[in-house]
């Protein structure tokens, strides 16, 4: 039997109580983070007997059809164009790969419904595109020759594909790099051609990286609002948005918002049903990967302007467009104060977010360190589960909590004060925040638990045996050797405050723009010009991201 003295009796129970703390804070986090969920359940179920069979006679089919053909277009084409970029810049080797490389991923840069945006304007019939078409072939007018509208089911699959292929491009090249140049090498003994290769062995072996790419593009495909309703196609999302801001019918919103959360579970499910009998291992400290084939003069030509073709068409025609409108705009009227003021708003919320999504990870994360095969491991499941939702999904369970929040408070103050409170949450912003905080609590988390993974277990028992308590410990030796993981999360989460557009739409005070709304209120009233700079801000903003994914790609 192991006698510990009064002092160190007494340090393990502060050590055990201060552990204990960082589990309950974990737990009620994750509350925080599933409460808009089920707020959600309560309020669909909470609608009249006939608003159901209301929904499927009106509303459902129409979106229901409309979503399922625009994610089945969206992940046929973000699937052939992630994979077949990523073969081309690991299998071959021409003039311009090191560029194209980093550059496949510029798309990531620019929010879908700033590309339909811009889409919209460059594709007019009096656009600059089609005027320049025209006038090469010796027309003149569009009655005489126009392209399809693209305002259409195909010309949103189009735009939304070429956006949300690196989400394919990225967990599939990494693949590639990976596998081993013995396997490749046996078959080209084999006789196997390059085209059998990539069909037979490549291909197989990067299943499931393609199949989870594909799962986020069509996650992201579901979040979208913007350029879904910019181009006519109704989904799920779109029919959310309207059903609460054009009719107020909020039980409404969540009965369809509780069928776009189960259409998100039933891929989820099917995404890990197909993979559930696949297992791929390879040792890759012992391998090494094949060299890429060294094609020059005109073939170097084509496979480089193959791979320049979608970085044209996601990046380079929008973001141009956005900098020669910006610079006009600017030219003509300057920076407008409302502008500024916009800015301020969105770098604040943005902020504001970030950080309390960078505190609640770090609790969460350091819990599931200190209690591995505890409750902290459910919390953690828990406290992700808002990024697999779409922003609307958890924008309108969000509206619920917070609006019977206000209404307690108003009872509370008016009882006591005889006077109202106003809209606490819902009228400063706050609902805004929690919204970012639910749907991008899983970026922090997963990166710091990343992060705290790399630390070696032996220092922390070392710091213990030091005397340092559990929170010395955090303070001492995981905030400085998880720097890095903890300031490219933040930085994660800070861009995808600032570009979401749906949680912001429904729940920012009437009083409040940021550049995503101020983008969607311009677009939708046809005054494109308008809005050019803070689409362009945006997009600049979202190139970040994309040097630190680059950056980590080299490392591969």
């Amino acid at each position: 039997m192991t006698v510990f003295s009064a002092p160190l009796q007494q340090r393990l129970v502060r050590d055990s109580r201060a552990g204990k703390g960082w589990l309950w804070f974990s737990g009620l986090f994750a509350m925080l983070a599933c409460l808009p969920v089920l707020a959600l359940l309560f309020e669909a179920v909470q609608g009249s007997d006939g608003l159901w069979s209301h929904l499927l006679a009106t509303t459902l089919p129409t979106a229901l059809i409309d979503t399922t053909t625009l994610l089945l277009g969206v992940g046929v084409l973000a699937a052939g164009l992630g994979t077949s970029m990523a073969w081309l810049v690991t299998a071959y080797d021409f003039r311009g790969r090191a560029v194209l490389e980093w550059a496949l991923l510029l798309p990531l840069a620019v929010p879908t419904y700033i590309v339909a945006y811009a889409y919209l304007d460059l594709l007019h019939p009096i656009g600059p595109i089609q005027s320049a078409i025209r006038f090469v072939l010796g027309y003149s007018s569009p009655r005489e020759f126009r392209l399809p509208d693209i305002r259409s089911m195909a010309g949103c699959i189009m735009l939304l594909g070429f956006v949300l292929y690196p989400y394919v491009y990225i967990p599939t090249r990494a693949m590639f790099l990976t596998q081993s140049a013995s396997l490749i090498e046996a078959a080209r003994t084999l006789g196997v051609s390059r085209r059998g290769i990539f069909w037979h062995v490549a291909l197989p072996l990067a299943r499931p990286a393609v199949a989870v790419g594909v799962s986020l593009a069509l996650m992201e495909t579901l979040n979208d609002v913007g350029a879904a309703e910019f181009l006519g196609v109704r989904t799920l999302t779109v029919s959310i948005y309207t059903t609460w801001i054009t009719r107020s019918d909020l039980p409404g919103a969540a009965q369809i918002a509780l069928a776009l959360l189960l259409l998100v579970v039933a891929l989820v499910s099917l995404e890990r049903w197909a993979r559930r009998r696949q297992r791929y291992v390879s040792n890759i400290r012992r391998t090494r990967s094949f060299t890429p084939v060294s094609v020059h003069g005109l073939s170097g030509l084509l496979l480089c302007a193959l791979a320049s073709l979608p970085i044209i068409i996601g990046f380079v025609l929008p973001a141009s467009y956005l900098a020669v409108e910006a610079y006009k705009r600017y030219q003509f009227a300057g920076l407008s104060p409302r502008l500024i003021g916009e800015a301020i708003n969105t770098v604040t919320l943005a902020a504001i977010a970030s950080l309390l999504v960078l505190i609640c990870g770090l609790v969460i994360a350091y819990a599931l360190r200190l209690f591995p095969k505890a409750a902290a491991r459910w919390f953690f499941r828990i406290s992700t589960m808002g990024y697999a939702a779409p922003g609307t999904v958890i924008a309108i369970g969000i509206l619920v909590v917070a609006g019977g929040f206000d209404r307690i408070v108003n009872q509370l103050w008016a009882s006591i004060f005889d006077a109202t409170s106003g809209l606490i949450l819902i009228g400063s912003g706050a609902a805004v925040i929690y919204a970012y905080v639910v749907r991008f609590l899983a970026i922090s988390a997963g990166g710091i638990d990343a992060g705290f993974e790399r630390i070696p277990a032996s220092l922390d028992h070392a710091a213990r045996t030091l005397g340092r308590t559990v929170s010395e410990t955090f303070r001492a030796i995981h905030l400085p050797l998880s720097k890095t993981a903890i300031v490219a999360a933040g930085l994660l989460v800070f861009v995808d405050c600032v570009k979401e557009l749906p949680a912001t739409l429904l729940l920012r005070p009437l009083n409040m723009e940021t550049f995503a709304t101020h983008l969607y209120g311009e677009a939708a009233r046809g005054t494109y010009e308008e809005a050019a700079i803070a689409a362009l801000a945006i997009v600049v903003v979202g190139i970040l991201p994309v040097i630190l994914l680059a950056r980590v790609g080299r490392r591969l």
